[in-house]
């Protein structure tokens, strides 16, 4: 005589085609992933994206082909990225100022990164130098502080462009000093930098890659640094909030960003395969020659890091009366 079955097995042999059909469902495309970057080749965001495209591929099983939506800063990608299908087969690498920079100093944006977005993983993070023309005498932060302080609007600074990440820079840099430095926008930061080095301007702040050269050969003076924790790139240079300002931060920081409603077994997957790619040794020893630094954090301690940053700008452009250029 044949023994009955007992229900819960019948209820799990039932159940199984279901719960094998919902892990297939929170699978990735069985098609070549599309990774989203917002700048033409050749350019930070570019070069980071297209390093860590082949490891997070390996890990996920599938291949990636880095798509480039250039444009409006970085606007046309997040927007694109933002209205994406849900299902993991869209995923995009941005940098803070398309994702948090811009939105603060402009309130009539196509999205909102707080709420559009599913953050992934931080990736890493590019300081910038704030850097001197040749014969400005002041050889540190505090004397700086000092000459601008008791030179009040004698000082000027340049930026790539108001609006950007190093108009940004010098304004936090005045705000938290209390200083009055009279900002001076230039069409690029070479331009910016070429002044720098000539004399006609007194400060900039520069990415760390670009400027460092100049630096190093004695065509202008590196003050300090705008991250948190010194560069491995430029470890002998102090950070601007160690020298004066404590809590001083506006380097350009990079990370991963899906679409939102992207169930959360695919973000802890893609997470997984960019924390891996980045915690490889090779990679870790290519961060070094673009100037960044690695970044690593959850996926709600990135979102909180994101929140955070948009928090801090949108602050700093209404008490400085800042908008997008």
């Amino acid at each position: 005589m044949v023994k009955p079955i007992r229900r819960s097995i019948v209820m799990g042999l039932l159940a199984a085609p279901l719960i094998a059909a919902r892990a297939q469902a929170q699978d990735f495309p069985d098609r070549p992933l599309r990774f989203i970057v917002g700048f033409p080749p050749g350019g930070p965001n570019d070069l980071l994206a297209r390093l860590i495209a082949p490891g997070i591929g390996e890990r996920l099983g599938r291949s990636i082909v880095v798509e480039n939506k250039a444009g409006a800063n970085g606007e046309i990608a997040a927007s694109f990225t933002a209205k994406s299908a849900p299902d993991g087969s869209i995923f995009m690498l941005a940098s803070n100022g398309s994702t948090t920079v811009a939105p603060a100093l402009n309130r009539n944006m196509p999205y909102d990164i707080r709420t559009d977005f599913a953050a992934v993983a931080p990736v890493g993070i590019n300081p910038m130098l704030l850097v001197t023309r040749p014969n400005l005498p002041a050889r540190n932060i505090p004397e700086l502080l000092t000459l601008a302080r008791s030179h009040p609007g004698k000082l000027n600074g340049a930026s790539a462009g108001a609006g950007g990440a190093t108009h940004l820079a010098l304004e936090l840099f005045k705000a938290m000093g209390k200083l009055d430095i009279v900002h001076v926008p230039y069409k690029g930061g070479g331009p910016a930098m070429a002044d720098l080095m000539a004399n006609l301007v007194d400060i900039y702040f520069g990415g760390l890659s670009t400027a460092l050269p100049h630096a190093k050969s004695g065509k202008m003076h590196a003050l300090g640094q705008t991250s948190l924790v010194r560069s491995a790139a430029a470890p002998d240079i102090p950070t601007i909030a160690e020298s004066g300002l404590p809590g001083y931060e506006a380097a350009i920081s990079y990370g991963i960003f899906l679409p939102p409603g992207v169930p959360k077994a695919l973000i802890d997957r893609l997470h997984a395969a960019v924390d891996g790619t980045v915690r490889s040794p090779d990679i870790l020893r290519k961060f070094v020659d673009l100037g960044a630094d690695p970044q690593f954090g959850s996926p709600a301690e990135f979102a909180a890091y994101v929140a955070d940053d948009f928090a801090k700008w949108a602050r700093l452009a209404k008490e400085a009366g800042l908008k997008a250029d």
